[in-house]
């Protein structure tokens, strides 16, 4: 019974973290990635987003209680998880471990970000890009979210690989093989959407 329960909770963390977060992660880059062309452009997008009908119901079922149950079960998995990287250093073994410290990162870089700026909407802040130049206005901050997006990227593309197996969707080495790199793929460009929009605001 255990192992049943077990089985679908990892079924179910696997989902979330394609559907819906990672769905919203892409999103996120892309409409941020406005702000490479200019401040009207940017305030614009984050306008239309910030008057959604239904925000608040879509904020909490389609990305906060996701996320909730996701990082938690993350933290469970990350700590009771054995990494073989010692005894058998090759590529998935590291995949692995990186897969699960990036999480941690990430987690703490969702938290920040979300604290700085959805938190701060809902103090009255105007979520706009004169509040993303004042976050990002010293190198700290710069180098924190550069790695938060990398972290971040590279979590949901590897994920998607690990989804793809988990749900038995490449099943033939080959085929996680061409999985690996089209995944890879999309880590480069999706990391290469968000710094560029990080230094759009610097």
């Amino acid at each position: 019974m255990a192992g049943n329960r077990e089985f679908a909770n990892r079924r179910l963390h696997s989902l979330l973290g394609v559907i819906p977060l990672g769905i919203f992660i892409i999103q996120h880059l892309i409409v941020n990635h406005y702000a490479t062309n200019g401040v009207e452009s940017f305030n614009k997008a984050a306008n239309f987003m910030g008057g959604l009908p239904f925000r608040i119901f879509l904020e909490t079922f389609i990305i906060f209680l996701p996320l909730a149950y996701h990082a938690i079960y993350g933290i469970y998995i990350a700590f009771t998880a054995k990494n073989n990287v010692g005894r058998y250093s090759y590529f998935r073994n590291w995949m692995f471990m990186f897969q699960r410290l990036t999480g941690i990162i990430t987690l703490i870089f969702v938290v920040w970000h979300i604290w700085e700026t959805r938190l701060a909407a809902a103090r009255g802040v105007e979520v706009n890009y004169e509040m993303m130049t004042n976050i990002l206005d010293n190198p700290f901050m710069i180098a924190f979210y550069i790695v938060g997006i990398i972290s971040t990227t590279f979590h949901f593309a590897n994920g998607l690989w690990s989804f793809l197996v988990t749900w038995g969707l490449t099943i033939s080495p080959r085929a996680q093989r061409i999985t690996t790199y089209v995944t890879m793929v999309i880590f480069v460009a999706l990391s290469y959407v968000g710094i560029s929009t990080i230094f759009a605001f610097i």
